[in-house]
């Protein structure tokens, strides 16, 4: 690709630019579709009429200019047309029928994909962007055109960013770094990268900036002879093996020295002093035999080899990386790839336009990898819970440092480094992922939140039975595996949400001897327009999670004369408390109930029920303040695990806490805390937290612990 559009004058009229774009665009359009081109120009110009940039120059130039950088990427006249367009939704009072009336729909979809999204409900600026780019990667997910029209859009921005004021600048660099750059890396297109890296990194900081590219012109006049050396002896070695290569020198820019100084703590000659060159092969043979020629030439430094060849990137990047220690001592960074790759690295999915008339396999290939990736954003966005969460996902997604496992049959799957085994399961399918249990790697029993590493092979064991943790969501970095376990939380909270408002209702109701299945679907209609819900599961959903008074709502579903401002409580059996809740029935953690104990239950709006002990100071706080308690009891035949606290008085001698543990664990109990609070050279005071089936259990485990000559005094944590 040439210099994107570097000769763009931006202080051009519209008609020069226009005679310039169609000039770029009559190489490889045809004479009709440029004058379609001309006619989407005179349209956009009429819309735009009147409006001008900060800089003073009509707005039109800027679509124009967009225009340009896309003609330069050969792209087609539909998405020269949209990128001439790109603004009038946005901007103007045209709407996308009144485009899809004037071109035809593909042009409007286009236009409307980069369009920013108007008149938002969103609480903050930060929702609103959010949603901005949410909306413009589902665009994308149609159609690849909409992405190149709003990077090169962002690339003009970046360009003529000089006249905005101070806090607009860096707001729209950062954007820029976090979103834009990582996407055309994610894409392949590594020239828009470099170009949206350098713009944004002397907007964000421009002292630093300046600092950095004075700081490489001082030390480039040293180097030059070095660098003339060092390709010197690369290319009479290749041409002795009878090579045809190409040798270039490489540079860093100003953000890639930048962030190697940042992230690695090194300072400026240290990042420097790294010659970077490029050999360009004719075949993927001869980029193997090349390596081999270079590390006869230098020796190589272990464990800096990568290739890119044999396992692509994701975005379809291919080459061979080495680093070799050179003359004088200095490092050599040596990237090896074909022709083709090389055009594929610089130009990613925009290869498919700039070079569709030649050879397209590696522009196809891109775009694969481009919809493949496209695909997986899809899935998350459906599981999402707001655009908020979807771009905490993007940006875990757009910034892979990549690791390769395999599956028992040897497929090879792609992760992030540090990936967990939980997200090696979700990349096979979303179901492996929630069923996931454990894990075989390397044919050895490992834990999910092992991190993978390149080379092993993981055997995922499911259950019928798992669920997803969410104490998974500390662990998994991957954005689908994220999303997929937020998404059932979020799901499963809600089917137990509405269980439990149900029974709730169900209970309240029972008090006049109704069940809600007699109440006849009128009067719940009714009541449902009334209180505003959509469904009885709706409402369910709230009265499980506390938002909603019950004996309430049961009082309107009942009584016509029912008051819903009145606080005046029925007489009511309790609810029965089964252990199996979950999410919606919180054990409160001051007294840790335990089933047997006599409870009392607080509606906690948002979160469900909280349970404490009946004796516990802070429920009968809460039992004077609210009006919300709820009379509850424990259900006859409770199942599951509980956790209890005790108070330990212990003689302080080594051993002690070890046979206290071990008695515990031996009688069928996990110990999940210890804290030791005080201790002196006689005695130490702990506490200890593990789990218990009931007050039985807890029983047995106390009276064992009393015959222990090392305890002195031991009672349970009520409150």
């Amino acid at each position: 690709m040439n210099e994107l559009a570097a000769n763009i004058d931006t202080d051009l009229p519209q008609e020069k630019l226009i005679q310039q774009l169609a000039s770029c665009v009559s190489k490889y359009l045809d004479a009709d579709q440029v004058a379609d081109i001309r006619r989407a120009y005179r349209y956009g110009a009429k819309a735009h009429e009147g409006q001008f940039r900060l800089s003073g120059e009509p707005y039109i130039c800027h679509p124009l200019s967009v225009a340009i950088i896309l003609a330069d990427m050969r792209m087609d006249a539909n998405g020269i047309m949209a990128a001439i367009l790109h603004d009038v939704i946005e901007d103007t009072e045209i709407s996308k029928l009144a485009l899809t009336e004037e071109f035809d729909e593909a042009v409007a979809e286009l236009v409307d994909g980069v369009s920013k999204l108007t008149q938002l409900d969103c609480k903050s600026r930060a929702e609103a962007q959010a949603e901005n780019v949410r909306k413009m990667f589902l665009a994308m997910a149609r159609d690849l055109r909409v992405i190149m029209v709003k990077l090169a859009d962002r690339v003009h921005n970046m360009r003529t960013l000089g006249v905005m004021p101070a806090n607009k600048k860096r707001r729209i660099a950062r954007e820029t770094l976090e979103i834009y750059a990582p996407l055309a890396s994610r894409l392949g297109m590594n020239q828009i990268r470099i170009e949206l890296e350098n713009h944004g990194f002397s907007a964000m900081y421009p002292m630093r900036s300046r600092i950095l590219e004075e700081a490489v012109r001082k030390a480039r006049g040293n180097r030059k002879e070095i660098i003339a050396t060092t390709e010197a002896a690369i290319k009479k070695r290749l041409l002795d093996a009878l090579i045809n290569c190409d040798v270039t020198g490489r540079e860093k820019h100003t953000y890639s020295i930048y962030n190697k100084m940042l992230n690695k703590g090194v300072s400026f000659s240290e990042v420097f002093d790294v010659y970077g060159f490029r050999i360009i092969a004719d075949k993927p043979d001869d980029c193997y035999r090349v390596l081999g020629v270079m590390h006869t030439l230098y020796k190589p430094v272990p464990g800096r080899f990568k290739d890119y060849i044999a396992l692509p990137k994701a975005n379809g990047y291919q080459s061979l990386h080495t680093v070799l220690i050179g003359p004088y001592g200095l490092l050599l960074e040596i990237q090896i790839r074909t022709g083709d790759m090389h055009r594929m690295a610089e130009s990613g999915i925009a290869a498919h336009w700039l070079y569709k008339n030649e050879d397209d396999s590696d522009a196809s290939n891109s775009q694969v990898h481009a919809n493949e990736w496209l695909r997986d954003l899809l899935e998350i966005q459906k599981t999402a819970g707001d655009s908020l969460e979807f771009i905490d996902n993007l940006k875990v997604d757009l910034f892979p440092q990549q690791v390769y496992v395999f599956t028992p049959k040897g497929s090879i799957v792609k992760l992030p480094r540090g990936a967990a085994i939980v997200d090696f399961a979700y990349a096979v399918h979303t179901d492996i992922g929630n069923s996931c249990v454990s894990a075989r790697v390397d044919r050895c029993l490992a834990p999910l939140q092992t991190k993978l590493e390149n080379g092993q092979t993981v055997e995922i064991i499911t259950a019928e039975w798992a669920r997803p943790n969410p104490v998974w969501l500390k662990f998994v970095v991957t954005a689908k595996a994220r999303a997929a376990i937020r998404a059932y939380l979020r799901n499963f909270k809600r089917k137990e949400a509405i269980g439990l408002g149900r029974r709730l209702l169900d209970k309240e109701l029972g008090a006049e001897g109704l069940r809600l299945d007699d109440i006849p679907k009128e009067r719940i209609d009714c009541a449902l327009e009334t209180m505003e819900y959509s469904t009885l599961d709706d409402l369910c959903e709230s009265l499980g999670l506390g938002n909603r008074m019950p004996f309430l709502v049961a009082k309107r579903l009942y009584d016509d004369d029912s008051d819903s401002s009145s606080s005046e409580r029925a007489s009511f059996s309790p609810l029965i408390i089964r252990g199996t809740e979950d999410m919606v029935v919180n054990l409160a953690k001051c007294c840790r109930p335990l089933p047997g104990d006599p409870i009392i239950g607080f509606f906690n709006p948002g979160k469900g029920i909280v349970i404490h002990l009946s004796e516990c100071k802070n429920g009968q706080v809460n039992g004077r303040k609210n009006t919300s308690w709820l009379d509850v009891e424990w259900d006859e035949n409770v199942e599951g695990e509980f956790s209890v606290e005790i108070r330990l008085e212990v003689k302080n001698q080594r051993g002690t806490l070890a046979t206290v543990a071990s008695t515990i664990s031996g009688l069928d109990s996990n110990i999940e805390t210890v804290s030791i609070r005080e201790q002196d050279d006689q005695v130490s005071l702990d506490f200890i937290t593990f789990t218990v089936k009931n007050r039985v259990h807890l029983a047995n485990i106390m009276r064992e612990l009393r015959k222990l000559s090392t305890v002195l005094k031991l009672s349970r944590v009520r409150a």
